[in-house]
């Protein structure tokens, strides 16, 4: 019997079962809808359904309406918290592994090439394009574009970066995904729900990554203080962006699916 107070940490008894862990794994890669999730991991989707409730409910992931179809929705697995929950599990069962998680491996040497996609390529794609060169200090090629891009960058997404990460995007400007047909892409992360469902085939086969990130533009209006929305998004971005890092510094043979 274990004894009081020594109790089960909750990530330990969350990820243990095999299909929950599975399902943390499929996530750690992107985010996906249920019923892919179903495909995926090849179980009956009201078990998939259950085990996700639960996940759910533990903390570890979270879900959103996508905004391209609302009677659906995209799961996202919580990375940061996932890596505090198993610093705390390690720290449950001895003080001397209570480590703080470590930082993200350093950017790849080898050349990689990755792509940001959004309809509008005016605030979440430039961001997370600025964001992933400024942490990789220019050493990966890394680009935007939109299925429907705007005249201009929004103003709110300049000044977040400016104001909160010490980036300048201002002299940049929008572009079309069809410019970038003849490209080659080793990684094509959609951050939008519309337009993954129109995001071009690109022949170099990349790897294929989603994140689900709501608009911030969608809160603007003259009643609106919409700003911090676009800090939120900007934060949001660069954590995803912070744990994709130790995936660029991995061979596309380790990575593809």
């Amino acid at each position: 019997m274990m004894p009081s107070g020594r109790t089960t940490p909750a990530f330990v008894h969350l990820a243990a079962h095999p299909l929950r862990w599975r399902l943390l794994t499929e996530l750690a890669a992107s985010d996906y809808r249920v019923r892919e999730l179903v495909e995926r991991v090849g179980q009956p989707q009201n078990l998939v359904s259950y085990h996700l409730r639960l996940l759910r409910g533990g903390g570890l992931v979270t879900t959103r309406r996508s905004s391209f179809d609302a009677r659906d929705g995209y799961y996202h697995l919580d990375l940061e918290r996932c890596a505090q929950a198993l610093a705390d599990a390690g720290g449950a069962l001895h003080p001397a592994l209570g480590f703080h998680p470590t930082p993200p491996a350093p950017a790849p040497t080898q050349p990689t090439a990755v792509l940001f996609a959004c309809t509008g390529n005016s605030s979440r794609s430039p961001m997370a394009e600025a964001l992933l060169r400024h942490h990789t200090d220019g050493r990966i090629e890394v680009t935007s574009a939109g299925s429907h891009p705007k005249p201009d960058f929004h103003p709110h997404a300049v000044r977040a970066l400016r104001e909160h990460h010490g980036i300048d995007i201002a002299a940049r400007r929008p572009r079309h995904l069809d410019a970038l047909a003849d490209h080659r892409f080793d990684y094509v992360i959609t951050l939008c729900d519309k337009v993954r469902e129109v995001c071009p085939d690109f022949g170099s086969r990349p790897r294929l990554v989603h994140w689900s990130l709501p608009d911030p533009a969608a809160a603007d209006g003259p009643h609106r203080a919409d700003y911090p929305a676009f800090v939120h998004t900007a934060a949001e971005i660069d954590t995803r962006i912070r744990f994709l890092l130790p995936q660029l510094a991995r061979t596309p043979k380790e990575v593809k699916s």
